[in-house]
């Protein structure tokens, strides 16, 4: 049986959604004994980090979670609350990954990720001269890249920026790419895959980290300590890789 752990903090009718395509069952609780029986538990969330960690402590989960000896997939908040703690709230996270959760800088010099996603966003017949606040429903691009202004010819950020300086979008919001894949989790699939990103903190990289994107600085992806997996994407909402994704969890 497959527990999503239900503490008030969002997303968990993707989740479910998500579970259902997959062919899973699956039970929403807070229910420690339901927790320590399941074979597989999914530890959602979106919202603010200290927030989401109060709501767990409120429900005694903050002392069942560590204690779980079953496969643990933290999603999004999920797996920040699996971190040491939080720029966010100033939270103090549960400490199962070592590796602190800070805020994603608005300003970057151009990367080989954000780049990428410039050149993305090109092959798919977009145009960043006409501005890269993308609908992440329609194009499999680095959404929230800008805030909506042209690019200089040449590449860039802002209009009249350096064409080495790039003010990004925050919160990050859209496709962009994964890379550096390490684990069970990704099996079957490939380097700079896209998934579907919707946060403004993220983990610092760290040996734990299984997956990186660049966004503004590298970040982990997706973390694995022992049984405990996280991904900062939403497998959910990342159409069929995340669906590999997410197969891959229930398989192991």
């Amino acid at each position: 049986m497959i527990a999503v752990v239900d503490y008030a903090t969002g997303n968990l009718r993707s989740v479910a959604n998500a579970l259902r395509r997959a062919g899973a069952e699956f039970t929403l609780t807070a229910d420690a004994a339901l927790l320590r029986r399941a074979e597989r538990v999914i530890l959602p969330g979106v919202g603010e980090a200290s927030s989401a960690m109060a709501r767990l402590r409120e429900r005694g989960l903050d002392e069942v979670l560590p204690t779980l000896t079953c496969p643990v997939l933290g999603i999004c908040i999920g797996m920040q609350l699996l971190c040491l703690s939080s720029e966010e709230g100033d939270a103090e996270c549960l400490g199962l990954f070592p590796t602190r959760v800070r805020r994603l800088p608005s300003d970057a010099e151009s990367g080989a990720g954000t780049e990428a996603g410039i050149r993305a966003v090109e092959e798919i017949g977009g145009s960043p001269s006409a501005g890269c606040l993308l609908a992440a429903e329609t194009f499999p691009a680095v959404g929230g890249l800008l805030a909506g202004g042209p690019l200089p010819a040449g590449g860039g950020g802002l209009a009249g920026e350096s064409p080495t300086h790039l003010r990004l979008k925050i919160p990050h919001v859209g496709w962009d790419t994964i890379e550096e894949l390490r684990s069970p989790l990704f099996e079957g699939v490939p380097e700079q895959s896209y998934v579907y990103y919707v946060h403004s903190y993220a983990a610092d990289p760290c040996p734990a980290t299984i997956a990186t994107t660049d966004y503004g600085r590298r970040f982990s992806a997706a973390l694995q300590r022992d049984n405990f997996f996280g991904t900062q994407f939403h497998p959910e909402k990342s159409g069929a890789v995340g669906a590999r994704i997410l197969q891959n969890f229930l398989n192991l």
